[in-house]
C-alpha cells in the first residue's frame, strides 16, 4: 500500500467516525436523555434496572446486580477492547478515528500556513517545504481561517454534545427557530467558549495529558515491548538529519503531536500511530535505493528495534558526557 493511499484511508476513516459521532444521538444509537431520564442504546431505552428500588418494590441487591450488569460491565468491556487494541497496535483509535484528533490536525494545518508552526507553543518554525519538496504556504492571512475554524469546530462539538443529553430534534429545532431553552443556551455558550480556547491553545496538551482514553491506550502500548511502533534505522542517521532540503527532518515537521519520531519508545508515549512521519519519510526517500528509514514494526522486530535503538542512544549519551 502506498503511503499516500494510507493517509487517504486514514482521512476517510476520520471523516466517517466524525459523521458517526454526530449522527449517533440523532438515531438514538447511544445517548443519555436528561428529559426521559434514561439512556438509549441501538434505538432502545436502556435502564439501569433500579426502577423497582426507586418505586419501593425492588431490593437493593437486585438493583446493585443490575447496575453492575447494565453499566459497569458494558463500560469495562468497551474499555478492555480499547486497551487490547492499544496493547498490540498503539493509539490507533486516536490517530484513525478520534473526532478530537481530526480537529487537532485540521487546526494544525491551518496554523502551520499562518505561522509556520503547528502550535503557538512551538519554539521554532518548521521548514517551509512539504515532504515532496514543494514549497509550503506561509501567509499570516490564514489566521482569518484558523480562528473561525476553531470557533466552528467548537460550536459543532457543543451542539453534538448537547444532543447526547437532550432530545436531538429538540436541540436542532431550537437552533433553527431560535427557541432554545435557557439551559441549552448556557451550555452551548460555555462549551463553545471552552472548546474554542482548547482548540486554539491546548489541543496537544489535552491529547497528551488530559484525555483518559488516550492515556489508557498509551500505558497499555508502553507496557508491551512487542507492540507496533515506528521503527527507525538509527545506523543511517546521517541520511535523514536534514532531509528537507537541508532545513531539518520531514518526520519532525509533520508530526501532529509535536513528537520526535526518531526517538526511543518511552519518549513517544503520546504517539497516535497516525503514520504521518512514516509517510513523510517514504516520500522524501522515494528515490533512495536504500529506501525509507522509518516504518512500522511489530512483534520481535519491534523488540529488537527498541533494544538496538536504546543501546545506540545510550552510547551517544556516554560519548556526549565524555566530551
Amino acid at each position: 500500500m502506498s503511503k499516500a493511499l494510507l493517509q487517504r484511508q486514514r482521512v476517510w476513516a476520520q471523516i466517517g467516525f466524525f459523521a458517526l459521532f454526530t449522527l449517533t444521538p440523532i438515531f438514538d444509537l447511544f445517548r443519555y436523555d436528561l428529559v426521559a431520564n434514561h439512556a438509549w442504546f441501538l434505538t432502545r431505552p436502556w435502564h439501569l434496572g433500579i426502577d423497582g428500588l426507586l418505586a419501593g418494590t425492588g431490593s437493593a441487591t437486585e438493583a446493585a446486580i443490575n447496575i453492575l450488569l447494565f453499566m459497569f460491565v458494558p463500560i469495562l468491556g468497551l474499555l478492555g477492547l480499547i486497551i487490547l487494541v492499544a496493547w498490540k497496535w498503539g493509539r490507533l483509535y486516536c490517530g484513525w478515528l478520534c473526532p478530537h484528533f481530526s480537529v487537532v490536525e485540521t487546526i494544525n494545518r491551518l496554523m502551520l500556513f499562518a505561522t509556520g508552526k503547528h502550535s503557538v507553543w512551538d519554539k521554532k518554525q518548521t521548514p517551509p517545504w512539504e515532504p515532496d519538496g514543494s514549497p509550503a504556504p506561509r501567509d499570516k492571512r490564514y489566521w482569518f481561517a484558523v480562528v473561525p475554524a476553531a470557533l466552528a469546530f467548537a460550536f459543532v462539538w457543543a451542539v453534538v454534545g448537547l444532543t447526547y443529553l437532550m432530545p436531538p430534534m429538540q436541540v436542532y429545532s431550537g437552533l433553527l427557530t431560535g427557541s432554545l431553552l435557557r439551559g441549552e443556551i448556557i451550555f452551548l455558550l460555555a462549551a463553545t467558549t471552552v472548546l474554542t480556547l482548547e482548540f486554539l491553545f491546548a489541543r496537544h496538551l489535552f491529547c497528551r495529558y488530559a484525555c483518559a482514553i488516550g492515556l489508557f491506550q498509551s500505558f497499555a502500548w508502553i507496557a508491551n515491548k512487542k507492540a507496533m511502533v515506528v521503527g527507525f534505522e538509527r545506523e543511517r542517521l546521517t541520511d535523514c538529519a536534514d532531509c528537507l532540503n537541508g532545513n531539518g527532518s520531514a518526520c519532525d515537521a509533520v508530526c501532529p503531536m509535536r513528537l520526535k519520531p526518531r526517538n526511543v519508545k518511552r519518549w513517544m508515549f503520546a504517539c497516535t500511530q497516525c503514520a504521518q512521519c512514516v509517510s513523510a519519510c517514504a516520500t522524501v526517500n522515494r528515490d533512495n535505493p536504500q529506501g525509507q528509514l522509518l516504518r512500522w514494526v511489530s512483534n520481535d522486530e519491534a523488540k529488537r528495534n527498541e533494544a538496538r535503538f536504546s543501546a545506540l542512544s545510550q552510547t551517544d549519551e556516554d560519548a556526549g558526557a565524555r566530551r
